[in-house]
C-alpha cells in the first residue's frame, strides 16, 4: 500500500502525529529511491534516509509560522 505525501502543515492539517510524519519522508525516500522495499543491502541505508528525513519534516513543522493564526 502506497501513501501519497499530504500537506502536514497546520492549520491544513491541524493534528499531525508522528505516524504522518514517517509515512511522509517514507514516502518521499520511496519516490527518490525507486524502491518501494529495498534489499537486504540496501536496508540500513534507507532507513537513515527515512529517520533523515523525518527528523527535518519535523523540524520544518517546528520552525514554520504561520500567519493569522492565533
Amino acid at each position: 500500500m502506497c501513501r501519497s505525501i499530504k500537506t502536514l502543515r497546520a492549520p491544513a492539517t491541524p493534528d499531525v502525529t508522528e505516524d504522518d510524519i514517517t509515512a511522509a519522508a517514507l514516502q518521499y525516500v520511496r519516490k527518490v529511491s525507486g524502491f518501494r522495499a529495498p534489499a537486504a543491502h540496501n536496508r540500513a541505508v534507507f532507513d537513515e534516509a527515512v529517520e533523515a528525513v523525518t527528523e527535518a519534516t519535523r523540524r520544518l513543522l517546528d520552525g514554520l509560522e504561520v500567519r493569522g493564526r492565533h
